[in-house]
């Protein structure tokens, strides 16, 4: 989801000129984007989603998108294999396989080494920052949220929701924070080794921004722990400040976390390792 949209969908809960700081977009830009039509690219997405699901469909659902492709190249449509995939990926079209839905290990896909060793504890803001994607559930399925935290502060300085845990989402993730942080230092971007991570559009925006990456080792949710502890108080805390475990929707899901991170957890709720200040009070108190 693109920043414009996400404030023309909680504009009316949190306000224009609120979303917009908070996504470092201005109001002149956004005003723009809601007097522009769709792209042709985005058309044509929707014409060719249209034929995607049909194809799929007399399939009896039992085409990948090769089959897909091969299918819509009879009927006249001209378009990339890839570009078949991500429809399908976008509409939940998946076609018969006989591969297991759960592994028990990831491979090592990781191309840097680990730079943190478990030492979650900078002297400064924006030396070490650390990221991970977790999951809520929904009535229309999962939604899926990407974080980045300044380890030195545990403020969630970046971040990104969408309906696919894929590198674009992480990536949204990772040019937050550096738009917002814009950091004079070369900082270390600490993940584990999910597939979004260790992709090669996410290795290439850490090079274009100076970032250097570090992973943690394979099966192991130590390497990255003070992330998982920031998921799971932002899941628990959630659930008990609006009484539910499962949400209708994703909009509401995505306003509630939206209101909860820049709202509470970044500006007011203290935590005991930051002497029972917030976040941002600790920072602003430390650059004092």
């Amino acid at each position: 989801m693109s920043r414009f949209r996400f404030v023309s969908e909680h504009h009316e809960s949190h306000g224009i000129k609120r979303l917009c700081q908070v996504l470092g977009v201005s109001r002149s830009g956004f005003y723009a984007w809601t007097t522009r039509g769709p792209s042709t690219h985005a058309q044509r997405d929707a014409e060719l989603a249209a034929v995607v699901t049909e194809v799929h469909s007399r399939s009896r659902r039992t085409y990948g998108s090769p089959r897909v492709h091969a299918e819509l190249g009879r009927l006249g449509h001209r378009t990339g294999r890839k570009r078949v995939a991500r429809l399908m990926r976008e509409h939940g079209l998946v076609g018969a396989h006989s591969r297991r839905r759960w592994r028990t290990a990831k491979p090592n896909t990781a191309w840097a080494p680990d730079l943190v060793e478990r030492d979650f504890n900078p002297a400064r803001r924006d030396q070490l920052w650390a990221a991970d994607v977790t999951q809520f559930r929904t009535d229309e399925g999962w939604l899926h949220f990407a974080g980045v935290i300044d380890l030195h502060s545990r403020r969630v300085v970046g971040w990104a929701m969408g309906t696919t845990p894929d590198a674009d989402l992480v990536i949204d993730a990772l040019v937050m924070a550096f738009e917002r942080r814009r950091p004079d230092q070369r900082i270390i971007h600490h993940a584990d080794r999910g597939a979004a991570y260790t992709s090669l559009a996410f290795g290439q925006q850490l090079e274009r921004l100076g970032i250097a990456a570090s992973f943690g080792s394979t099966g192991d949710a130590f390497d990255n722990a003070a992330v998982e502890s920031t998921w799971s108080v932002l899941k628990r805390e959630l659930a008990w400040i609006h009484g539910q475990h499962t949400w209708r929707s994703r909009d509401l899901l995505r306003s509630a976390i939206f209101d909860y991170v820049e709202g509470f957890y970044n500006t007011t709720r203290i935590k005991q390792r930051l002497g029972y200040r917030s976040p941002a009070q600790f920072e602003e108190q430390a650059s004092a």
